[in-house]
């Protein structure tokens, strides 16, 4: 792949135009490669064009950090807000795996962390936080800022609940901007927590009385059932059954 056709793939993926897909490709590698051993980047930089070959350079040892320091480094790189990073550096990954090859790429993403699931699988692209939030905005019949409030208050809320574990196999299913308050509830772990004690802190942490949160958690619940499957199973089946008014499909007791 030449460097004219991995631009435009990245413009057509990150919904920009030329310009600024080369500068998102330019942010994206060149923080990928600081996260790179020399010996690793090396095996990407030999299967990518020659003009985007400087960027993949590591100057110095590897830096470990996270996918939100990875989103915040490309957003600093590009001038944009770490919405548009996120969105951009999925788009650069999405055509870096197409360049490469699944082998290469295979190599590459063991040695990124889970979390950086979203980025490396695309879907921070396809399928942004924002997307998220404007499905739980429509559930619950409210606006899409109130949606984020409503959706942070039960994501840190739930991961408090929740094996950490298990709150780290939902981040790595999530956009970057939803993992946050994951990380935060499972920072301060309670897993005794009652059903009314949720219904509470979610109520809490979304400035939200206890009606609407009530009415409020099954959208968010919902949401998260749709896009993870399995994942949210496997979160599910550890909480007491009195979770089930909240955590239920609509309609399923009513069938049994």
């Amino acid at each position: 792949m030449d460097t004219e056709r991995f631009t435009e793939l990245v413009a057509g993926l990150a919904g920009t135009d030329r310009e600024g897909a080369g500068r998102a490709t330019e942010a994206v590698l060149s923080t990928l490669a600081e996260h790179l051993t020399r010996g690793e980047a090396a095996d990407v930089l030999e299967r990518l064009p020659a003009e985007l070959q400087p960027y993949l350079h590591t100057p110095g040892p590897a830096q470990r950090f996270g996918v939100a320091e990875f989103v915040r480094r490309v957003a600093d790189r590009e001038g944009v807000d770490p919405s548009t990073a996120e969105r951009h550096a999925a788009a650069v990954l999405i055509v870096l795996r197409q360049g490469i090859g699944d082998d290469e790429f295979a190599d590459l993403t063991a040695q990124l962390p889970r979390e950086y699931g979203p980025l490396l699988s695309g879907r921070s692209a396809m399928d942004p936080a924002e997307a998220f939030l404007a499905r739980v905005a429509q559930r619950a019949g409210t606006s899409v800022e109130q949606a984020g409030r409503l959706t942070s208050a039960v994501l840190e809320t739930l991961a408090q609940r929740i094996a950490p574990g298990d709150a780290a196999d939902l981040a790595a299913q999530l956009p970057v901007a939803l993992q946050e308050p994951l990380r935060r509830g499972a920072a301060t772990p309670d897993h005794r927590m009652r059903m009314t004690d949720f219904v509470i802190r979610v109520a809490e942490r979304a400035g939200l009385d206890l009606e609407d949160a009530v009415r409020g958690i099954p959208a968010v619940v919902a949401v998260l059932r749709d896009d993870v499957g399995d994942e949210f199973f496997d979160v599910t089946v550890q909480l007491p059954a009195e979770y089930r008014t909240l955590f239920e499909r609509p309609g399923t007791r009513a069938r049994r």
